[in-house]
């Protein structure tokens, strides 16, 4: 993908499609419409899944609380979901197993059923059957569980994946099938056909959408572009935009902040999963392996309103700690954080007056208004692909679009490639790129620097900056180092230090100078502390 070939492409005819917003929801609906031969164009505001869509529990599950709730609709839904995500991304999406300690004997009764239960929701798309262990057996999966009082444990199986790269993926995707996605250009209006200078002045005097203003962060220059259709698929900044189109539109969300911690592999030195089924607040909590980490949370606090980049509250971080030291034989504490991140879900309100956030169902909504504007609110990373299907339903419907079945049940994501494959790459450091893994080491091994270690303390090659910023639009040190890979999640300390070099290796791909990379050390260095602990010293 190349952001200057995409945005010489903006200027033509209309398109059919215009989504605004690069998370989960507005990468699934780009692909739904692209390959239904709909020409969709995608804006993204900041960059690709930059905000709730890469600080997900990097999940891909029914949700086994959700059932617990008696929600059975949803816990169907994301199974079958999951299954074809296992189909449809297999170098992206793998097998988990959870183990849930016992330390009550009613306990073991209580969780086979249930976990029984979800099996059978499952059906043919089910992963592995769920079984009761033994105490010697529980012990030898989650090796630091707590062994006082342990009786035993239930294990069952869930999917895992990397959300960030699973967004890029989308995006590359999309761009196969002929769609244009264009990260860092912020929409600022709506027009439509009603409205003075061409709408321009947000759409407050009637007629329908047919339209955006948006701006190229990078070049300041403002580009009116037309759609058949416009999808607010924004997450939890859709009320902004709902209000470019109707300024007295109601919220429609209620934002709600998870956190999650990550620590060494210490804490859960094996390959399967823990699930604490009853927190201080009644959710669960997870400590699950992740690229050679470990991954715990999450929290669910009602938060004001949309941040792109919300900071753990000191009270979350004691309260993950605290819950996950009850599970654990060696208790992890402040100084074992290795960093911390927070996402804000956007949960969607409409009818459930003032219950808690975690009362309130991640269903999807689509919404249209009087002036046709499509918007998408609610969801989660696990049903993206029915959520992008049901806006395109109702998008095509709006916008007069001649009709084209979804085909997105079955169809293989960018870079797909088998399990089983013996090209299938192992190395950390490889994850998540698939079938490109190939084309990407034939990269790496022309010249010795760009196999040169990012950081001592990193899975990461030198030469994946340069591919990502000629490859995968990284335009900035945090697209390289938080999302194309994962650097700021696994050690915020040790992305710190590798920033200087990753801004030097993208000035030189992007025909930036000194000046820019200073800056981008210091815009990064200053997002990055936001992710250690308050006591660290640094």
């Amino acid at each position: 993908m190349n952001r200057d070939e995409m945005i010489a492409a903006l200027s033509g005819d209309p398109f059919d499609v215009l989504v605004i917003g690069g998370g989960a929801s507005g990468l699934g609906v780009a692909v739904d419409a692209q390959t239904r031969g709909y020409r969709t164009l995608l804006l993204e505001k900041y960059d690709f899944a930059k905000g709730t869509s890469s600080r997900s529990t990097k999940l891909v599950h029914g949700g086994v609380r959700y059932l617990k709730q008696g929600n059975v609709a949803l816990v169907l839904e994301a199974l079958r979901e999951r299954g074809l995500l296992c189909r449809n991304a297999p170098h992206l999406v793998h097998d988990l197993a959870f183990v849930v300690p016992r330390y009550r004997w009613w306990e073991g009764p209580f969780y086979g059923i249930g976990l029984k239960l979800y099996d059978r929701l499952a059906g043919r798309l089910n992963i592995a059957r769920s079984r009761v262990l033994d105490r010697k057996e529980t012990i030898a999966r989650i090796p630091n569980v707590e062994t006082e009082n342990l009786l035993g444990g239930a294990s069952y199986h869930d999917a895992q994946f990397d959300d960030a790269r699973m967004a890029l993926t989308l995006a590359r995707t999309a761009v196969d099938h002929g769609a244009i996605v264009v990260n860092y250009m912020p929409v600022v209006a709506v027009s439509k056909d009603g409205g003075r200078d061409g709408g321009r002045d947000g759409g407050r005097d009637g007629g329908m959408v047919n339209g955006v203003h948006a701006i190229d962060a990078e070049t300041g220059r403002e580009h009116a572009i037309r759609a058949r259709v416009v999808v607010n698929a924004t997450g939890i900044f859709a009320d902004e935009i709902r209000r470019m189109d109707e300024p007295a539109a109601e919220a429609t969300l209620s934002p709600s902040q998870g956190v999650h911690l990550v620590l060494d592999r210490a804490f859960q030195p094996s390959d399967t999963a823990i699930m604490v089924p009853q927190t201080d607040d009644g959710r669960v909590l997870f400590v699950i392996p992740w690229h050679g980490r470990v991954l715990v949370g999450t929290t669910d606090t009602p938060a004001p309103g949309p941040d792109i980049e919300p900071r753990p509250l000191p009270e979350e971080i004691d309260f993950i700690l605290r819950n996950a030291g009850q599970y654990l034989e060696r208790d992890p504490g402040r100084g074992d954080v290795l960093s911390f991140f927070a996402g804000l879900r956007p949960l969607f309100r409409a009818g459930s007056g003032n219950l808690p956030t975690k009362s309130i169902s991640r269903e999807h909504s689509v919404l249209v208004s009087d002036s046709g504007l499509v918007t998408l609110v609610g969801g989660k990373w696990t049903t993206y692909r029915q959520m992008g299907q049901d806006t395109v339903d109702a998008a095509a419907v709006v916008g007069e679009l001649r009709e084209s079945a979804c085909i997105t049940e079955d169809l293989r994501l960018h870079g797909w490639m088998a399990r089983d494959d013996p090209g299938r790459p192992h190395e950390l450091h490889f994850e998540g790129y698939g079938a490109d893994v190939h084309e990407l080491r034939r990269f790496l091994a022309e010249e010795p620097s760009r196999l040169e270690p990012l950081h001592p303390r990193l899975p990461y090659a030198r030469g994946q900056v340069t591919w990502a910023a000629r490859r995968e639009m990284a335009r900035t040190v945090d697209d390289a180092l938080a999302r194309r890979t994962r650097s700021l999640l696994l050690d915020a300390r040790a992305a710190i230090e590798a920033a200087p070099a990753t801004a030097a290796l993208l000035a030189a791909e992007l025909g930036r100078d000194d000046a820019w990379a200073e800056a981008q050390v210091r815009d990064f260095t200053t997002l990055a502390r936001g992710y250690l602990p308050e006591a660290d010293p640094s």
